[in-house]
């Protein structure tokens, strides 16, 4: 295919770099099948231990350099980044589209994600800023200012393979850390494509070796989160996963960046535009074949329009396409991997015995199209929210329906899950929107009105509370995280008040 010639992409690829230097990794030989016929793309070899201690001398290596450049000038590496990937935005959005399963749309969409944090970290370049504070003696002067924190690990996830790397690394480039990537394994060659862009790059710029560096393997997921020399772990992923690292983390005093599991919902008011509605469910619940973690899994109908939004929806289900993502008329791709969909079917098969009502039915296609066995139809299901299976998070077309009666049952319900990312109510009612923003609303890390719970733009910051693991990365002032919080006293006179007006005199 023409979009891996471009992207630099062989039969068998190196999976360990340090930024324009590659080596064959000592580890396994991963291949990675694409989910939309089945097939081998390539494979790529894996890391050990010790690819991944070489990676880790070098990376430590560049930020003794890295941090002693001007800001600014490394937000014109991260400019040029960005360019880079717009260069090659056609190409490396096929290969996610073909190698995770998502539509076209949505990998053109993620790879503009990435462009877009490039140009938010460029400007975020001039603008680290530390506080002055008034001392209560005489003469003094008090400020804060912000330090790099050194070598930030970042482990992502399948569903997307690229934009959450990146939110992350250039964020942190500008800071002046260093990064190192263990790309999930189901998706090797999107990171491998990253890589070989941002590396002419860096070459032409003369940016020290290790200031970005790539190891593909599960072992180096567990060096990062044990390693005391990585001081910050940016993890996305399941929650069960999740807590792993963040304990693994936490024990060595480290610090840790999650972005875990979501349940999210959407409340759909007497007051809503059900036109609206319709757009905002159908494509939280079914985009990326319901693999986001900001998916749109329940959706909380008031019982006056609960009938006529049930209609709605299953029109609206018969109408979808699903096949090759590469082909723009089709809706839905692929599941990532037969295991998913093995996951589907348990999750309406442990809904059904606990008293679910199928509305639209979910089944695993096959025959010419479905030659992968990771296509299926995505399914409606009437439940009540206390169902056990409804508070777990399935990473799938699953969609729960429920009705309720007043906004503050509806709100409860949207709450009464383990997890917090994402939630949404649709309404015209200013009383119900202010209700739903208010301490007594939402009480996840983002809270839309009028629009659904997926489709997060880069200016705001990311995470949610709970189970979802109150980390947050992109946007707002996201970047203090990867930065180190110093407090400064200079005083400029020739005596030596004490503060609190202790008196130590000799």
């Amino acid at each position: 295919m023409d979009f891996l010639k471009e992207l630099g992409i062989h039969t068998e690829n190196d999976g360990v770099s340090t930024g324009t230097e590659w080596m064959k990794g000592n580890g396994k030989k991963l291949e990675s099948f694409s989910p939309v016929d089945g097939k081998l793309i390539a494979s790529v070899f894996s890391g050990d231990s010790n690819d991944y201690n070489n990676i880790m001398q070098k990376a430590q290596a560049a930020f003794e350099e890295w941090r002693n450049w001007p800001a600014p000038r490394r937000g014109e590496i991260v400019r040029q980044v960005g360019e880079a990937l717009r260069e090659n935005k056609e190409a490396l959005g096929r290969l996610v589209s073909f190698e995770m399963g998502k539509s076209l749309q949505e990998g053109l969409g993620e790879v503009q994600e990435m462009i877009d944090i490039c140009d938010f970290a460029v400007g975020q370049s001039r603008q680290l800023y530390g506080l002055t504070m008034h001392s209560e003696r005489p003469k003094h002067r008090m400020y804060e200012q912000w330090h790099p924190v050194g070598v930030v690990g970042i482990i992502s996830a399948f569903n997307f393979p690229v934009a959450v790397w990146s939110w992350n690394a250039a964020i942190a480039w500008v800071c002046g850390d260093v990064t190192v990537w263990k790309p999930s394994s189901k998706v090797p060659l999107c990171a491998v494509a990253c890589q070989k862009i941002i590396s002419d790059v860096f070459k032409r710029n003369n940016v020290p070796e290790g200031v970005s560096s790539l190891i593909i393997g599960n072992a180096a997921g567990d060096l990062m989160t044990a390693d005391p020399d990585i001081p910050l772990v940016s993890f996305t992923g399941s929650t069960h996963i999740g807590r792993k690292v963040s304990v693994a983390v936490a024990q060595r005093f480290g610090r840790s960046i999650l972005e875990l599991g979501g349940n999210n919902a959407i409340i759909v008011s007497q007051n809503a535009d059900l036109n609206m509605v319709l757009i905002g469910a159908v494509f939280g619940a079914v985009g990326t074949a319901g693999q986001r973690c900001t998916s749109t899994r329940r959706l909380i109908i008031h019982e006056s329009v609960y009938e006529k939004t049930k209609t709605i929806l299953k029109n609206a289900y018969a109408q979808l396409k699903i096949g090759n993502p590469l082909d723009a008329t089709n809706h839905v791709g692929p599941l990532i991997d037969t295991k998913a969909v093995a996951d589907f079917t348990n999750a309406i098969e442990k809904a059904k015995s606990e008293g679910a009502k199928i509305l639209v039915e979910g089944k695993v296609l096959s025959g010419t199209g479905y030659e992968s066995n990771c296509y299926v139809t995505p399914c409606i299901l009437e439940v009540t929210n206390d169902m056990e299976i409804v508070q777990q998070e399935t990473f799938a077309p699953v969609l729960y329906i429920m009705k309720y009666e007043t906004i503050e049952e509806a709100i409860k319900m949207q709450n009464a899950v383990p997890q917090g990312l994402s939630s949404s109510i649709f309404t015209t009612n200013m009383i119900e929107v202010e209700k739903f923003l208010s301490h007594n609303g939402s009480d996840c890390g983002i809270a839309n009105v009028n629009i659904g719970t997926s489709g997060a733009e880069i200016g705001g910051a990311f995470g949610g509370e709970k189970e979802t693991g109150g980390g947050r990365e992109s946007g707002s002032d996201s970047w203090k995280a990867y930065m180190r919080r110093q407090t400064n006293t200079i005083n400029w006179g020739t005596e030596l008040p004490l503060a609190q007006g202790i008196s130590f005199g000799f």
